[in-house]
């Protein structure tokens, strides 16, 4: 997997962060994962069609979620609800699109199908036995992952 995938996920996720919750994530140790597992309680699935094919999984512990909620919209919640999954959607959609984005100036053209949301422990469709790039960021509120499975289309 190319440097630059991670990179421009890395800085969409940055850039968005800090103008929407005014939080600037730091880059945690690169992990070689299985597919798109994860453990943590709020995770958000974005397919990638086009020049690049494959999917992006962007998971939140419970805390963190409700935090950024309430950052976001003022409102105090003690669940994750489908105000807050649909936030969480919403920012996933921005990150992934602002991502594809950059991913344009080296020549590739991408979309993104919109987010699936999954509460709990998220188990993905099998998608064979691909390795993954797990990028933690590191945030005063939570540490948040997004995981990283693309490949060129031939």
């Amino acid at each position: 997997m190319k440097a630059e995938y991670v990179n421009s996920f890395y800085k969409a996720a940055k850039d968005v962060f800090q103008l929407m919750v005014d939080i600037e994530p730091q880059r945690g140790e690169l992990k070689l994962v299985e597919n798109l597992c994860n453990n943590k309680d709020a995770n958000i699935e974005l397919g990638v069609v086009g020049d690049l094919k494959g999917k992006i999984l962007f998971s939140f512990p419970k805390d963190m979620t409700l935090e950024m909620v309430k950052i976001l919209s003022g409102m105090e919640m003690d669940k994750i609800d489908n105000f807050a999954s649909s936030a969480l959607g919403e920012m996933a959609n921005i990150i992934g699109g602002n991502a594809l984005t950059l991913l344009s100036q080296y020549n590739y053209t991408c979309d993104i199908v919109p987010p699936q949301i999954y509460i709990g422990e998220y188990k993905p469709n099998s998608i064979g036995n691909d390795k993954a790039l797990q990028l933690p960021l590191l945030t005063p509120i939570g540490e948040f992952d997004i995981t990283i499975l693309l490949k060129e289309n031939k």
